[in-house]
């Protein structure tokens, strides 16, 4: 059917403000709609999935020193216990001797974070031999006996369900990929490790023996261990 140029005019302008109008209502739920979803690129809707066990970080000042210490969830985390009591910080005087505000030896904490460890290097270790392996191999990473002690006591008599233990050693590069600490006067060393631990029956698994990084305890320095179950 012929239509005159102005009736079809009139016909284009009205279709294309029905567009408009559509558009305003329809844009917006799709906004909604996809901002109350899963965003995959939000740190802290990642899976977070292990828990790390009493980290203690040991901090050791040339002298008394006023600091805040900071953690950080790069990938996603929270904190589940702390000592002395985390308030979006800790705000603690430290001596020389590491002892903090003259009544704690280390800060404490425990986190979920997401599994972001190494599982290709470690060891398998029989459960009667624990306790010798961790006093060597912590040693090795030069913490001193009453660091190694800390950790022997409190873990020695908790790793006692299983035959074998898998032990993955999670260095600073990779434990910082899930949990950083960040401190407002930053240490000229700072030294962690967290052992990946896992009980198994036997010891029919090859693994491949690590390189072990050692801690340099010069001048202001901090040194952290943990433990992550699996």
């Amino acid at each position: 059917m012929w239509m005159h140029s102005t009736e079809y005019n009139v016909i284009q302008q009205e279709n294309i403000m029905k567009k408009l109008i559509l558009s305003v209502f329809v844009i917006p739920i799709l906004f909604i709609n996809y901002s109350c979803g899963d965003n995959p690129t939000s740190p802290n809707d990642r899976d977070t999935s292990v828990v790390a066990y009493k980290p203690n970080i040991y901090i050791y000042p040339n002298q008394e020193l006023t600091l805040s210490v900071k953690l950080v969830f790069p990938n996603g985390g929270r904190i589940l216990e702390s000592i002395p009591d985390y308030q979006d910080s800790w705000n603690v005087t430290i001596k020389p001797n590491g002892k903090i505000d003259d009544t704690y030896d280390y800060l404490f904490y425990e986190c979920r974070i997401p599994d972001l460890t190494q599982k290709k290097y470690g060891w398998i270790i029989k459960r009667t031999d624990l306790r010798k392996f961790f006093n060597e191999n912590l040693a090795k990473s030069n913490f001193n006996q009453k660091e190694i002690n800390d950790f022997v006591e409190y873990w020695g008599p908790k790793l006692t369900n299983y035959e074998y233990y898998e032990i993955y050693p999670q260095y600073k590069l990779t434990v910082n990929e899930m949990v950083k600490v960040n401190f407002s006067i930053k240490p000229e060393n700072f030294f962690r490790l967290f052992y990946l631990i896992k009980g198994r029956n036997n010891n029919q698994k090859e693994i491949l023996e690590p390189i072990i990084e050692i801690a340099k305890r010069e001048n202001y320095f901090a040194i952290e261990w943990g433990v992550i179950l699996k």
